[in-house]
Parts: C-alpha cells; sequence; structure tokens
C-alpha cells in the first residue's frame, strides 16, 4: 500500500471505527507505527477510543503470550542511595551527610538474601545510584579501604555474594560502561536500565533531569546497544508523566522496539507511572490517572508486538490491576514477600495471593518466572555466562517457567 500524500494530523478527529481500523491493522501487522500510534494517543482520553485500544492490546497480547502473566518473586537491594543525579521526582537518592543514606555492607547483603531464600524468592534486585564516586569524596575514601575505585567493583562484589548463596542477580545500577556489563555478566542472570523517555527536553533548565547528567537520552542509548553487543538480557521502560508530550512517548518506545530489533536483546519494557513525591521538585505534579496508564500499555504492547513482554508494575495501581490486565501486559514485574519498593516507598506491593486471585480473576493464569525470561533461557544460551545458565535452568520446567515444587505463587 502507498504511503498517504498528506497523512492526517495526530490531533485530527478520529472516528471510532477509524480507531478500529488502526488498532486492529496494528494486531495483524505485529506492531503499531509512529503516525497510527500518534492519532491514537491523541484520542486515549476518548473512552470509545480508549476501549477500542484496550481491546486490540488484549488480543495481540493472547496471540504471542497466551493467558499467561509472570512475575517474579524477589528480594530488593538498595545497595547505595548515594547518587550524582537529582532528578526533580526522585525520594531514593540521598547526599553522605543525610541520616537516610546508606550503602549497605556485605554481611548485610548476606542476611538480605538469606531472608530472600528463607521466602522462596530466586531473584535478588540490586538498585543503586548512579556514580556516587564522582560527585562524593567520602564514597570514595569508602572503596578505597575496601580496594576499590569505582562503585561498580564492589556490586560485583555483592553480585558474586548473592549468586554464591543461591539467588539469581539482576541488576539495574544506572549507566555503566562495557567493561563494567562484561563484569556483572559474570553473576547476574539480566540487567536493566530504563530508558525512561528519549525527550532532550526534560534534560532543560526546569526540566525533570536538568540536574541528572546520567538521564541523557544519548547516554541511556548507547548503554542499551553495548549491552546488546554483549549478548545480555536487558530490561527497559519508559516512566510517565515527568513532562513529556505524548509524541515523545511514542518516539521512546520506537527507539526501545528499534534497539530489540537490532540486537534481540530487550527481554522486557516497563510502563512505570511518575509517582509525585512529598518534598521534591516536582511533589505538586499530578500523576496520570488509572485509564491513561492502561491506555499507555495497551500503546506499548500495539507498538512493541506480541511477543515482547510488556509490564505494569501492581504496586503503583493498586486499583487498577484488571484494567492493566485488559491492556495487554504479560509481566507483574518483581514483587517481594519481605522487602518494600525502595524507589516508591509510599506503595506497597499486593501478595503474591492476591495478586494470583485478580489475575484469575480476570481469566488469566499467574506463573512465577526467574529475572530472565523462559525464551532467552531455553533459546539463547550465548546471552549467559555457563553458570549462571546452568544455576537458572535448575529451577525452571520444561516451559522455562519456575518449576511447580519451587514456586509457591499462592503464598501470602
Amino acid at each position: 500500500m502507498l504511503p498517504l500524500l498528506n497523512p492526517p494530523a495526530p490531533d485530527a478527529p478520529l472516528s471510532p471505527a477509524e480507531a478500529l481500523r488502526l488498532a486492529a491493522a496494528a494486531v495483524d501487522a505485529g506492531r503499531l507505527e509512529r503516525g497510527p500510534a500518534l492519532r491514537l494517543a491523541a484520542q486515549l482520553r476518548r473512552p470509545e477510543v480508549l476501549e477500542v485500544l484496550l481491546d486490540a492490546a488484549s488480543e495481540s497480547k493472547r496471540r504471542g503470550k497466551g493467558d499467561a502473566v509472570s512475575v517474579s518473586r524477589n528480594v530488593f537491594i538498595p545497595l547505595t542511595n548515594l547518587c550524582r543525579d537529582r532528578c526533580g521526582y526522585c525520594t531514593f537518592a540521598r547526599p553522605p551527610e543525610s541520616p537516610e543514606a546508606r550503602t549497605y555492607t556485605l554481611p548485610e547483603v548476606a542476611e538480605v538474601v538469606a531472608g530472600g531464600l528463607r521466602a522462596g524468592c530466586i531473584e535478588a534486585l540490586f538498585c543503586l545510584g548512579d556514580k556516587p564516586e564522582v560527585a562524593y569524596r567520602s564514597h570514595r575514601a569508602w572503596l578505597a579501604e575496601r580496594g576499590l575505585t569505582r562503585t561498580s567493583e564492589y556490586l560485583g562484589q555483592a553480585c558474586q555474594l548473592a549468586f554464591g548463596a543461591g539467588m539469581l542477580p539482576h541488576t539495574n545500577a544506572g549507566i555503566l560502561s562495557a567493561d563494567e556489563m562484561r563484569e556483572l555478566r559474570r553473576w547476574n542472570a539480566s540487567l536493566g536500565l530504563m530508558l525512561e523517555s528519549t525527550s532532550q527536553r526534560l534534560r532543560r533548565r526546569g526540566g525533570a533531569h536538568y540536574y541528572a547528567p546520567d538521564k541523557e537520552p544519548a547516554a541511556r542509548l548507547r548503554m542499551h546497544e553495548e549491552a546488546g553487543e554483549l549478548r545480555i538480557p536487558f530490561t527497559s521502560g519508559i516512566l510517565l508523566g515527568i513532562g513529556e508530550d505524548e509524541a515523545e512517548r511514542v518516539d521512546t518506545l520506537l527507539a526501545i522496539r528499534d534497539l530489540a530489533d537490532r540486537y534481540g536483546h530487550v527481554q522486557e519494557v516497563i510502563v512505570q507511572p511518575f509517582h509525585p513525591k512529598p518534598g521534591t521538585p516536582m511533589g505538586g505534579v499530578a500523576p496520570l490517572g488509572d485509564s491513561e496508564v492502561a491506555g499507555w500499555v495497551a500503546l506499548a504492547r500495539l507498538v512493541l508486538g506480541p511477543e515482547m513482554n510488556v509490564q505494569a508494575p501492581p504496586n503503583l495501581a493498586p486499583e487498577a490491576l484488571e484494567l492493566l490486565l485488559r491492556a495487554g501486559l504479560n509481566d507483574w514485574g518483581g514483587v517481594s514477600p519481605i522487602t518494600v519498593d525502595f524507589i516508591n516507598p509510599e506503595a506497597p506491593w499486593p501478595t503474591l495471593r492476591e495478586l494470583a486471585r485478580r489475575t484469575r480473576a480476570a481469566g488469566q493464569r499467574l506463573v512465577e518466572r526467574l529475572p530472565v525470561y523462559p525464551e532467552y533461557l531455553l533459546g539463547r544460551p550465548e546471552f549467559f555466562e555457563p553458570a549462571v545458565r546452568e544455576a537458572a535452568l535448575s529451577r525452571v520446567d520444561e516451559t522455562g517457567f519456575v518449576r511447580a515444587d519451587r514456586s509457591s505463587q499462592e503464598a501470602a
């Protein structure tokens, strides 16, 4: 089909019939392109358009993932909350002089891991601030006392400890170099970095990322590319509501899709709504409503296609789990029975029992996964260090999900 010489403007009126045609074409093609995505995004707040998107995304998910919705039972280990960035919405990062500043010792990491193992957890999620050694002399001295120069070296020790104890690490440590990722690959089942947004505007004065050099889109895209070259199963994602517009959201999803197409390493994409935090520069910014979040989950499913693993954190929209399931997600992410979400501590996790019940009530079924998805673990051995893959395979059945005798997804 020849392209239209004068395609409709993104905000041109869109009838329900036209919305249905665009959405159905995306389901059949396996992806939604920029022009139609912009038109649908511009009409997302109209209930009749949202309904069309939800139905289409649900069908796309069914074609690619069936009725399974996965979750990873994990422990969240915020190795250090020191960070050189100051994002306008963040309460995680603390300067060294703050009474809330904390860097876990290795014995403390071992204690959290042991508690996770007792609770049946398999994933150790390591999350930490970006390059605190660049900003803080005291942290450089703390590292030097241990014979280290970079926080990533200390992170490697913590990941090795967790792996040796019987857990599979997944690390999100902000911007890492190719050499740092290569070293962490030795002990991690997967790595991740939320792309958040490709919007350069957010780096300008007054933007959410003005004081955050590690949120430069080019740097985050480069790390995604290097992870692909290293064949590392990789988590990316989009952050909704931090000042970006609809076109920038669509372009962020398309950038992730392009990376996945080129390297085949993007194993999951998180669609995460911004949660305002009192005391931050963006504390008074209104968050997106649940229906709009669901609409963007649906658009993500249609843009990224039926085979992508699309995740939405259940603790950030606790009243809308059924709506999110209609929107085509197939993963709830990591849910911990023993640790809080240290990035959004005001948002408690649902219990795994509750998550299973509500997923089942929506006509789908909850399955437990590792920090790496079955299609990578079973079909792409080149994406793993042999010891990591062997440890992962020992925990799953022939489908690549956690074995029934290891999984206790019905537990509280």
